[in-house]
Parts: C-alpha cells; sequence; structure tokens
C-alpha cells in the first residue's frame, strides 16, 4: 500500500514536473511577447510624438497662412478702393475733356462763322 501511494505521489511529481516545465515554456513566450509588445510601444510613443511635432508645425504654418490671408484680402479691398476712385477720376477727367472739346468746337464755329 505503501508502494502504491509513492508511485502515486511519483506519478503525481512527475506530472508536476511536466507542468512546471509547460509553464516555464509558456512563461517564456509569454515574456518575449511582452518585451516585443515594449518595443511596439515605445516605437508607437516615438511615432505619436513625432506626429504631435507635426501637428504644432503644421498649426502654426496654418495660422501664419490665415494671417497672410487676411492681409492680403485687405491690401486687395484697399487695391479695390483706389481702382474704383481712380476710374471715378477717369470719368471725370473724361466729361471735362468732353466738355472742354465741345467749348473749343463751339469757339471755332463761332470763330469760322465771323
Amino acid at each position: 500500500m505503501v508502494e502504491a501511494d509513492l508511485e502515486r505521489a511519483e506519478e503525481r511529481a512527475e506530472a508536476g514536473e511536466m507542468k512546471i516545465v509547460e509553464l516555464e515554456e509558456e512563461l517564456r513566450v509569454v515574456g518575449n511577447n511582452l518585451k516585443s509588445l515594449e518595443v511596439s510601444e515605445e516605437k508607437a510613443l516615438q511615432r505619436e510624438d513625432s506626429y504631435e511635432e507635426q501637428i504644432r508645425v503644421m498649426t502654426t504654418r496654418l495660422k501664419e497662412a490665415e494671417t497672410r490671408a487676411e492681409f492680403a484680402e485687405r491690401s486687395v479691398q484697399k487695391l479695390q478702393k483706389e481702382v474704383d476712385r481712380l476710374e471715378d477720376d477717369v470719368v471725370h477727367e473724361k466729361e471735362r475733356y468732353k466738355t472742354i472739346s465741345d467749348e473749343l468746337d463751339q469757339t471755332f464755329s463761332e470763330l469760322s462763322g465771323y
């Protein structure tokens, strides 16, 4: 009976030792996976930092471009006002020229008639 108990204990010990070997192998696999995940996480964090820097740079460039666009729009408005004013001046000068030309024609006609 003791021998049977010993045999069962030895079988349990062998099964336990095999289970330990299996668990150690599984632990090694899990450890390797963990290392791989840590490396992947580090790379992902580096990419995230890089993307955040790119976002900061692009945001700055966008703000600068918006400022330039606003300035350009104001300049266009000022220039358009100047163009409108000059066009009005041209119309006025054409009217003056027409008036003077008509007066000259009338004067010439009057002088020719005498």
